[in-house]
């Protein structure tokens, strides 16, 4: 079924709105806009993103400001060693009036999850959100759920060198459109953040509704991509599957997530068509975290995005030629 093109109207209606849930973002957390701009792309994408950064870098903060001003109902859920996977999605109670067993729902039921400090809890808690990320649905005692939509997980990580941290199974890494490294502020920044954050802290405010969200991200669907384009992210996936420092390459969820990611940037741009250089500009948030290196290469911090570099390099776009 093909789908009807995206409207300027409807592009430059859908550009407002963006810019203004990024600039109501960007007046709580003082930092890089880059990493507003990667939550929209992910919003729009219909995906999941993972922060990761040291404590005390306002991922916390950056995550609650974001969901304010969606509208949409927010649950947060902070990682423990003793967390427990009922604790996420909720189990049936009995009730000792009517003497029947009620769900009590979890605070997986919302339409955004503040996931802080994932990586505190062991493997077995942390599975607890396959089934919603990829599903969007939950099972609790055999009774399958719907969760609500729209539906996203914002997942805080702390580096996992520090003492508490488990690392996260790759099934679950694989679950996540994009990475989002957060670093320390500038000297500029961390000024302006002091200075705004002295007194009274600012807060976001509500800038789109849960229904204006739906019609974004089906807006972001129907941008268009060239067959060419398919070919190149395919190509750009399918190099670090042969590459010998890589024991586990990109999946092809890997490449879905890679067209979805540059839809959503080429709408956040104001376009109704996606470019290589949207392609591009996604692939290192999208394809980095995935990669599993061989045990000399798992120590250097930038040796992921150092082979996405060179996918990028070796891998050229060429847009085919076509019979007149």
């Amino acid at each position: 079924m093909t789908q009807q093109p995206a409207s300027i109207d409807e592009i430059a209606a859908a550009r407002d709105r963006l810019e203004m849930v990024r600039r109501e973002v960007l007046r709580v957390y003082v930092g890089n806009p880059r990493v507003v701009d990667l939550l929209l792309t992910t919003l729009l994408a219909q995906g999941h993103a993972l922060l990761e950064g040291v404590p005390g870098v306002a991922k916390t903060t950056l995550v609650k400001a974001f969901s304010t001003t969606l509208g949409a109902s927010v649950r947060r859920i902070q990682f423990t060693p003793d967390l427990l996977p009922a604790d996420i999605t909720g189990t049936y109670v009995l009730s000792p009036k009517d003497q029947t067993f009620a769900l009590r729902p979890g605070p997986i039921f919302a339409n955004v999850v503040l996931a802080d400090e994932i990586n505190r809890a062991p493997a077995k808690t942390q599975s607890a959100l396959l089934e919603a990320m990829q599903e969007r649905q939950v099972t609790i005692e055999g009774d399958r759920f719907e969760l609500p939509a729209p539906f996203m997980v914002l997942a805080t990580q702390n580096p996992v060198d520090l003492e508490g941290t488990y690392p996260l199974p790759e099934a679950q890494i694989d679950r996540f459109l994009v990475r989002i490294l957060i670093g320390y502020p500038s000297h500029k920044d961390e000024v302006a953040m002091v200075r705004a954050h002295n007194a009274t802290p600012p807060r976001s405010n509500v800038v789109v509704s849960v229904n204006e969200l739906l019609t974004l991200q089906a807006l972001a669907r129907r941008i268009h991509l060239d067959d060419d384009l398919y070919e190149y992210a395919v190509s750009l996936t399918a190099f670090t599957r042969s590459h010998p420092r890589v024991v586990l390459g990109a999946s092809p969820r890997a490449t879905l997530g890679l067209i979805q990611a540059a839809k959503a940037a080429a709408l956040l741009a104001g376009r109704a068509f996606v470019t290589p250089d949207d392609v591009r500009g996604v692939a290192h948030s999208v394809l980095g975290h995935r990669l599993v290196l061989t045990p000399e290469m798992e120590g250097d911090p930038k040796a992921r995005d150092a082979l996405v570099d060179e996918a990028l390099q070796r891998i050229g776009y060429r847009r085919a030629v076509r019979p007149v």
